[in-house]
């Protein structure tokens, strides 16, 4: 090698280093050739500078191809932080679109089912068309790649043969104005799951290079897309496993405060309480008559799901209504209605309905038994405490104690016959009257009996006959107040009591109140008898007088009643009557006339005047 060529060889590689571009190594070999003494070292030259051009450009692909696999390895780095199915299919389209500087790219899935690929994202597309493409398998150059999974690439689709052309498939295409296009297949596991696309609106070549980036980069995004999906569905496990450990957690409060309910005595109130917490809604319970016990009342037709719910032992769901029966064994003690929630309830969320309907029928039941206990118990304090001549008064007070019944004075005691109503019923009315109140209350001898603390006997007897009327049946309520001496006087007063409710029955005032006060003499000689043989005293007693007032409209019996009240004193009679003495003595010479002169003796007047007290009563408006 010359000199000469030796010194150029050094300056070409410098060039290499330096990158020159080309035109710097031309400048140089026109300076070496000048300074060349023979044909050789020019011939040597030349040589020279073709294997810099060589190497430059060999470099230069080098450079290329490195910067190429760097930003596929950045971009596939990328696009393995993504999560979101969605959002890494347009990532996909973006990234390739800025690899390939493409005009437009595109991604298609397929649709194994319907034997079609179908466009899922696009970047640069222009056409709303485009965007919901769906290419036969095997048509078009999207649908050949999806279909053999090898990549396809064409300088100019429209009039490149090898693919299979549809009309809807060619104006989409020419719509975008698209020419060049490169196709790449998405592979998982050996299973083509899409395309990748990229398309130049001018017609051009695809470089190996460009398919070899792309198909490198869908290799990538597969594994991406695949990872994407993973991570949703492990995303959506998560949530199932966060919803179902929050609805466990939300079953075993439920079930913790259920119990701790039962274990504490709460009523159906609470229990609706707490599942509308719980279960976040409205809630009713409601009689299996439809009655409402507690809560919110559910608008709608929940009705039309209780069969069900009876029938299954299940909750039943209607337009978003979710009803749920308490039963025990056959028997439907309540019906639980969850209404506006807003959102359907879990199969957790609905056990813990069903378990909530569980506990009311508990609840019910508990109550019911609690019920008859005390009504046992309270009938058995009661006949104690009034057919006992010498009860011991320890041992009753520490009874009546433990029923929380105060047997300390006053006590009033009421004796209540009842029409309309079965007594055990009316019994019950009148136990939750003597709940509230201290006092006690139960059937005895044919009757219901009221005992409360309270000086006001009539007062009493009218609270129990409007508590009874409430329920649509009426009440005559005989009352009388205990004496001082308490518990001992109790039986007593209540014969009294019920000699009082035999005179209201017998003087047919059903439906009134009365005292002994309020009788008189009568509740001691009408005690026993019935309001038949008292009709029948007072007709052959009084009846002739009784019927000429009635046809007259005289007042025989009025003067009959003022006469004697003044101890036969005529002056004093039409005083009390405001009219004239005379008008007295002719009303008396009538009634003489109707009754006989018998009447005025002292033996007859006693009947007589039993008579007209007894007529009085019977005839006095109802409720005075």
């Amino acid at each position: 090698m010359t000199a000469e060529a030796s010194e150029a060889t050094g300056s070409f590689v410098e060039l290499l280093y330096d990158q020159a571009p080309r035109a710097a190594f031309e400048e140089l070999l026109a300076q070496q050739e000048r300074c060349a003494a023979t044909d050789e070292a020019r011939t040597s030259l030349r040589r020279q500078y073709d294997v810099a051009l060589r190497l430059r450009e060999l470099i230069a692909r080098q450079r290329a191809r490195e910067a190429e696999l760097s930003a596929l390895y950045a971009t596939a780095s990328d696009l393995t932080a993504i999560r979101d199915v969605d959002a890494i299919l347009l990532a996909i389209t973006r990234r390739a679109r800025q690899l390939l500087n493409a005009d437009m790219t595109y991604l298609s899935l397929n649709d194994e089912g319907e034997g079609a690929s179908y466009m899922k994202v696009t970047d640069g597309a222009l056409t709303q068309e485009f965007r919901t493409l769906k290419l036969p398998l095997g048509t078009g150059l999207l649908g050949l790649v999806a279909q053999t999974g090898a990549p396809y690439f064409t300088e100019d689709y429209q009039s490149d043969e090898r693919f299979v052309h549809k009309p809807f498939i060619d104006d989409a295409v020419a719509g975008e104005k698209i020419r060049a296009i490169l196709g790449v297949p998405l592979v998982l596991e050996g299973r083509v799951i899409g395309t990748l696309l990229a398309v130049h609106r001018t017609v051009r070549p695809f470089p190996p290079s460009e398919v070899s980036l792309l198909t490198s980069f869908a290799a990538h995004a597969a594994v991406a897309l695949e990872n994407a999906r993973l991570f949703a569905e492990l995303d959506e496990a998560h949530r199932t496993m966060t919803r179902h450990a929050t609805a466990v957690e939300s079953a075993a409060q439920a079930h913790d405060r259920l119990t701790d309910l039962l274990l504490h005595g709460g009523g159906v109130d609470e229990v609706a309480t707490v599942l509308a917490e719980v279960l976040g809604g409205d809630l009713a319970v409601h009689e299996p008559s439809g009655e409402l016990m507690a809560g919110t009342p559910a608008p709608g037709s929940w009705v039309g799901a209780v069969a069900e719910a009876v029938g299954s032992g299940r909750s039943a769901e209607l337009d978003g209504t979710y009803v749920a029966a308490a039963l025990a064994g056959s028997e439907h003690l309540a019906t639980l209605v969850l209404h506006g929630r807003g959102e359907p309830l879990d199969r957790a969320e609905r056990r813990t309905l069903e378990r909530g309907a569980l506990v009311t029928a508990l609840v019910l039941l508990f109550a019911r038994t609690v019920a008859q206990t005390e009504e046992r118990l309270g009938g058995e304090l009661l006949g104690d405490l009034l057919e006992s001549e010498s009860p011991d008064p320890v041992l009753v007070r520490e009874r009546a104690r433990r029923q929380r019944v105060s047997l300390d004075a006053p006590l009033a005691v009421a004796v209540a016959a009842i029409d309309g109503m079965e007594r055990h019923a009316a019994a019950r009315v009148a136990a939750r009257l003597a709940a509230t109140h201290r006092g006690l209350a139960g059937e005895h001898r044919g009757a219901v009996v009221l005992l409360l603390p309270d000086d006001d006997a009539v007062a009493v007897g009218r609270r129990l006959r409007d508590a009874v009327a409430g329920q649509g049946a009426r009440a005559t309520v005989g009352v009388a107040v205990v004496p001082e001496s308490g518990v001992a006087g109790l039986p007593a007063a209540y014969a009294e009591a019920r000699r009082c409710l035999d005179t209201l029955t017998a003087l047919g005032r059903h439906g009134e109140v009365s005292d002994p006060v309020g009788l008189g003499l009568t509740r001691l000689l009408l005690g026993q008898n019935g309001p038949e043989q008292l009709a029948e005293y007072v007709d052959l007693t009084l009846g002739p007088v009784i019927g000429y007032d009635e046809q007259r409209g005289t007042r025989l019996v009025e003067t009959l009643e003022a006469w004697f009240a003044t101890g036969g004193r005529v002056k004093d009679t039409a005083t009390r009557l405001h009219v004239h003495p005379n008008t007295v003595v002719q009303r008396l010479d009538r009634i003489t006339d109707l009754l006989g002169a018998a009447w005025r003796e002292p033996a007859s007047g006693l009947d007589l005047q039993f008579a007209l007290r007894v007529h009085r009563l019977r005839t006095a408006p109802a409720g005075s």
